[in-house]
């Protein structure tokens, strides 16, 4: 022993740290389950991410089909026709646009997205079909395509017909998929492909119909794509045209996913931190309890830090047995991540094994279970042989070690860091980081001053088994302060899970109910604007609104275009992003009921002469960096029109209303080209398959919405969109419950000797359950209660700051959460008991010892 003294005996430290664990292991292995699902959360989410970044990178030449690809709702001027001439070994052009279509076999119609396609698209993959040369055959006669979901929903086959405008085209396959086809997004519009030279003939290729030109090119395998890209890009630029390669595929595609995965990232280090509450809390009771064994080795020649390296040992080989653990957990749950999110997907994961993410999973968690535990074991250096001599009525305290504060700064540094990769925001990362912080405080000052009001107002009247539960929570070897903490902590944030969980879907919820309308009917040219009115009125429908659309583009904001705002680096004025689409707006000189003022003042009626004032839309002026006062130049179909952004609108999106990021007031666009929306509410199907076929067969250019049938499709979205929600969360909540049972269960050592004292003095076993009971009682309720209110706080600052929405918190799941974890600690404290009423008091006394 004096020569370990002299040197560090590696060995001898690791055999007495596996000789310690014999008899502690029930208890270390409440510590290894408390970050098991947490890393298990983040290898899965992290194993997801790893594999959905190796498919787009090799999946990405499928999505676009093409090198190269333009796209324009205008048509090509004669610049960007000669580029498109010069370009490629091979071409492929491609006009969509959304209409109705007529099945004669069945008499049902259907909104669809028609795709008139001319050459040998696509380059890479296949327009996959049923049978599978009706992919490229169809293309040779007046023949289509269609979606299979359509072929399902109307029963119609192969050889059948479908009407696209005055056109009636044989059906020569089933379309299964093609590229950059998604599940979903096939739903709220399926796909019919014809060929190109029969769409004059359909009629729906009018002035005003809004078609949109692709241009596919396969260009030579020594094209470098970014220099003639770079090249190009300009007069790309300056006449409207969008553009996309293989490389810039991948990049949107990647980026289209950088929420879901971020979401799921932020749920993964939400579970990551109730499993470090748990580490923490277990630990310090742990030690707690070591006192004794660590003083006896202080006497045998042990000094504070071979005893510390003792502990620390164990808690590293205990973490590295979870983390392993967490992480093979992560991988099969990784197998179930792509079917759960299959629908939001243009294409189907291939799932690998992850070695990084697993790597990147066990060096956190054996991280994280060293980093959390070193608060507690630090004190195991400062305790004195002379504690096998006395009992100590004194808890040892770190107030004086200066290895306190640093281990402090590392975890406040190890959370600011861990929620700065996750949210990649200094801002989000230090609000998330305060108020973590101010959460650990105010629950650390509830349980002192409940510690403190309990001893000054002591309820010396009361009944002996009163007094004593309420003795319990400030008397020698107490866990007020730890308990109320980790379960205060674990419930604010299983609690935040729910509220905000309940917030999202709130969110997504589509109401159809009451008066709102649930048919739309658009593109309808000015000169059948009456006609489709008393056509709808002749059915006995109500016209509820007819609304002009009138279809514009920006050219500059503040006298910039969007090159120069390219250009500019500092990035504090509008966004160039603002320039992209086309802009679809309304003139009115009233706002609609779902509209209201957020800042400025509305403008309803334009006076000659003066700079057209014009009203935004709250968010959108947000994500393109707009204020009241900004001039924006538009050209409206060749005529420029100056305007000044004079106010600001908030818009509720839950109702079903037409609703425009821009809005003009009377009097500018009256004569300029536009369309009409028309909303109305149809009683059932039936009626509403009667009207749309009128429509079509009268109005086949107008195309209509069975918002009906939309609803369904989103709702069957939304659900799975909640189960993805709910799942992922569950992580968290199974963690938060872990950490609070092992919190509470783990915490049956320190009330031992007390229990054993009152059945020797004659208690009976009812009133020692009676004891623990009320003492448990008080400190999960006021811990949940708090944790409750903290809960309450962070979903409405969330609700208000970050999603824009009321919060109004529900009272009866509030009430059964706080009933739920109050119950819970109770009775997991009267199971701590158990082991001791079981047994002889004497027993009990020697194993102890």
């Amino acid at each position: 022993m004096n020569q370990s003294n002299k040197k560090l005996n590696i060995g001898w430290l690791f055999l007495m740290a596996w000789r310690d664990s014999r008899r502690n292991r029930s208890r270390l292995f409440l510590f290894i389950s408390s970050i098991i699902l947490g890393i298990a959360a983040l290898v899965a989410i992290y194993s997801f991410g790893d594999n959905l970044r190796q498919n787009i990178d090799d999946q990405a030449a499928t999505l676009i089909g093409a090198d190269l690809v333009f796209s324009t709702n205008k048509p090509a001027t004669p610049a960007i026709q000669k580029l498109i001439d010069s370009l490629g070994t091979e071409k492929s052009q491609e006009k969509s646009f959304v209409s109705m279509v007529l099945f004669p076999k069945t008499g049902s119609t259907r909104l669809t997205l028609v795709k008139a396609l001319e050459g040998k698209f696509p380059y890479y993959g296949s327009i996959e079909t049923t049978p599978v040369a009706a992919g490229m055959d169809f293309r040779k006669g007046k023949e289509a395509l269609v979606d299979k979901v359509l072929m399902l929903q109307f029963n119609v086959k192969v050889g059948d017909s479908v009407k696209v405008g005055l056109v009636s085209f044989k059906i020569a396959g089933v379309l299964d998929k093609a590229p950059g086809s998604i599940g979903i997004a096939s739903s709220m519009a399926p796909v019919v492909y014809i060929p190109m030279q029969y769409l004059e003939q359909t009629g729906l290729s009018q002035k005003g119909s809004r078609i949109n030109s692709s241009y596919y090119f396969k260009m030579p395998g020594n094209a470098d794509m970014e220099k003639l890209v770079k090249k190009i890009e300009p007069r790309l630029e300056k006449d409207g045209v969008n553009y996309e390669t293989i490389q810039t595929q991948k990049e949107q595609t990647g980026r289209s996913f950088e929420d879901l995965t971020r979401f799921l990232s932020l749920v993964g280090f939400i579970a990551l931190l109730l499993g470090c509450i748990g580490v923490a809390s277990a630990i310090h009771i742990y030690v707690r309890e070591k006192i004794n064994t660590v003083a006896v080795l202080r006497c045998l020649g042990v000094n504070g830090w071979q005893a510390f390296l003792i502990y620390l040992i164990q808690i590293v080989c205990v973490g590295f047995i979870g983390s392993l653990l967490g992480a093979l957990l992560g991988t099969f749950i990784q197998q179930i991540l792509p079917w759960l999110l299959k629908d939001f997907m243009p294409f189907t994961i291939d799932v690998n094994t992850s070695w990084g993410a697993i790597g990147q999973g066990i060096v956190l968690g054996v991280l994280i279970s060293i980093l959390f535990a070193l608060l507690p074991l630090i004190s195991v250096r400062n305790i004195s042989p002379l504690n096998t001599l006395r009992i100590s009525t004194e808890e040892i305290s770190l107030t004086r070690d200066p290895l306190k504060w640093l281990v402090y700064l590392l975890i406040l540094a190890f959370i600011s860091g861990f929620a700065w990769l996750q949210l990649q925001d200094v801002i989000q990362t230090i609000a998330f980081t305060v108020c973590v912080l101010l959460a650990f405080l105010i629950l650390t000052l509830i349980a002192r001053l409940l510690m403190f009001l309990v001893k000054k107002f002591f309820p010396f009247s009361w009944s002996y088994l009163w007094r004593q539960g309420f003795s319990n929570l400030y008397r020698p070897n107490n866990q007020s302060v730890i308990l109320i903490v980790s379960i205060g902590l674990g419930t604010a944030l299983i609690c935040t899970l729910f509220f905000i969980q309940g917030l999202l879907m709130q969110r997504v919820t589509l109401s159809s109910s009451g008066n709102q309308p649930n048919m739309i009917l658009f593109d309808i040219q000015a000169s059948q604007k009456a006609g489709v009115a008393d056509l709808t009125r002749k059915q006995g429908l109500p016209v509820i609104s007819q609304v002009p659309i009138v279809t514009m583009s920006l050219l500059e904001i503040n006298g910039k275009t969007g090159a120069q705002l390219k250009a500019d680096s500092l990035g504090k004025g509008p966004s160039k992003r603002a320039f992209r689409n086309e802009y679809r707006v309304t003139y009115r000189d009233t706002l609609v009921n779902t509209e209201r003022i957020k800042s400025g003042e509305w403008v309803g009626e334009a006076k000659p002469g003066d700079v057209v004032p014009i009203s935004v839309e709250d968010r959108y002026a947000t994500r393109m960096r707009l204020k009241i006062g900004d001039k924006m130049l538009f050209n409206v179909q060749g005529l420029p029109v100056n305007t000044v952004i004079k106010s600001i609108r908030t818009v509720n999106y839950n109702r079903i209303q037409t609703n425009f990021l821009v809005v003009f007031p009377k009097g500018v666009l009256e004569q300029a080209p536009q369309f009409y929306v028309l909303l109305s509410r149809v009683p059932n199907s039936k009626v509403s398959a009667k009207f749309q076929q009128l429509v079509v067969q009268k109005y086949p250019n107008v195309s209509v919405v069975d918002l009906g049938l939309i609803i369904s499709v989103v709702d069957e979205l939304m659900d799975k969109i909640g189960f993805v929600i709910r799942f992922m969360a569950l992580f968290s909540i199974i963690t938060g419950l872990i950490v609070l049972i092992a919190s509470v269960r783990i915490s049956k050592y320190q009330r031992m000797q007390e229990s054993v004292l009152l059945r020797t003095l004659g208690a009976s076993r009812k009133q020692i359950l009676a004891i623990t009971a009320l003492e448990y009682f008080f400190l999960g309720f006021l811990a949940a209660a708090t944790g409750v209110v903290l809960s309450i706080a962070a979903s409405w600052g969330l609700a208000s700051r970050v999603f824009d929405t009321a919060f109004h918190p529900q009272i009866l799941p509030v009430l059964g959460i706080l009933a739920f974890i109050s119950l819970l600690t109770v009775v997991i404290g009267l199971l701590n008991s158990r082991g001791v009423l079981n047994k002889p008091p004497l027993e009990v006394l020697r194993r102890d010892v």
